[in-house]
C-alpha cells in the first residue's frame, strides 16, 4: 500500500457535473406552530430542518409569516407528521398566513390562509410551556425557545437578508404512546416511527432498516447533556458528549 488513492474509473460508477435548482436530497417534515399577533396560531410545513442533541437548526425564508412569529414571540412548537399525514400536510401546500402575500411566493401560486388547522384537519392542544399549540395527529411534538437566529448567504448580495438559520432549543417533547419502544418511557422504537419524508418537493415515507448499525451500540443515554437537565428544571451539567456523535 503506498497511501495513494486508487480511484475507480469504472463508467457506471461516473459522476456527471449537473446544476439542480434545489438540494432537498430527503429530511423530515416539521409543522411548525406558532403564534400570529392576534393570539391566532400558524402551522406551516417545512423540511430544512435538523437536530443536535436537544438544539434544532430550522432554515427558514426571512420574511415569511413563521419567521416573523419567531423572532416576535421567540416560541414554537415542532411537530412531526407520520406518513400517514401525507395529506394533511400537502392541504397546507402553497398556504401562507401572510396577508398580502409576498411577491415571490404569488410567483409560486401561494395564496393567503388564516386557519391553518382547519384548513389541514389538524386538532390543536394545548402547548404545557410555550403559547402555540402542539398538533394532536402529529406523533411526535416538541416545544422550543428561540436561542440565536443566524444569517445565512449574507455574503451574497442577491441573497442577503432573504435566508436564515434560527436555532431553537427544545424544551419539553411529546409522543404518542404507540412509537416508545416497548417496556420505556423515553426511548422512540426507529421500528414504529415512521416520519414523513420531503426529497425534491415529494412525499416519502421509510423503508425498513437496511443494515444493522454500529451506532446503535451506543446507549441513547450517553447523549444526554444540559439542555436535558434544563427541561427538567435542574442545573445543567458540563457540556459532555452531546455533539460527539461525528468524528
Amino acid at each position: 500500500m503506498d497511501g495513494k488513492l486508487n480511484l475507480v474509473k469504472t463508467e457506471t460508477l461516473a459522476h456527471a457535473a449537473i446544476e439542480p435548482g434545489i438540494l432537498y436530497f430527503g429530511t423530515p417534515v416539521v409543522l411548525i406552530s406558532s403564534a400570529n399577533e392576534d393570539g391566532t396560531a400558524n402551522l406551516a410545513p417545512m423540511s430544512s430542518a435538523f437536530w443536535l442533541g436537544w438544539r434544532a437548526m430550522l432554515g427558514l425564508g426571512a420574511r415569511s409569516k413563521t419567521t416573523q412569529n419567531l423572532l416576535r414571540t421567540r416560541e414554537c412548537v415542532l411537530n412531526l407528521p407520520s406518513d400517514a399525514l401525507a395529506p394533511a400536510v400537502d392541504r397546507l401546500a402553497l398556504t401562507t398566513g401572510s396577508d398580502p402575500v409576498p411577491p415571490g411566493k404569488a410567483k409560486r401560486g401561494y395564496f393567503h390562509v388564516a386557519p391553518k388547522f382547519e384548513r389541514a384537519g389538524l386538532t390543536p392542544v394545548a402547548s404545557e410551556t410555550v403559547a402555540p399549540p402542539r398538533v394532536a395527529e402529529c406523533p411526535v411534538a416538541m416545544e422550543a425557545v428561540v436561542e440565536a437566529v443566524h444569517p445565512v448567504a449574507d455574503e451574497d448580495e442577491a441573497q442577503r437578508g432573504g435566508i436564515v438559520a434560527v436555532e431553537v432549543r427544545v424544551q419539553r417533547v411529546f409522543v404518542h404512546d404507540d412509537i416508545l419502544a416497548e417496556g420505556s418511557d423515553d426511548h422512540i422504537d426507529p421500528d414504529r416511527w415512521r416520519p414523513l419524508i420531503m426529497s425534491f418537493q415529494k412525499l416519502y415515507g421509510l423503508g425498513p432498516q437496511v443494515h444493522p448499525s454500529t451506532l446503535a451500540r451506543i446507549p441513547e443515554r450517553l447523549y444526554r447533556g444540559p439542555d436535558i437537565d434544563r427541561a427538567r428544571g435542574v442545573t445543567p451539567r458540563p457540556a459532555g458528549s452531546a455533539g460527539e456523535r461525528a468524528s
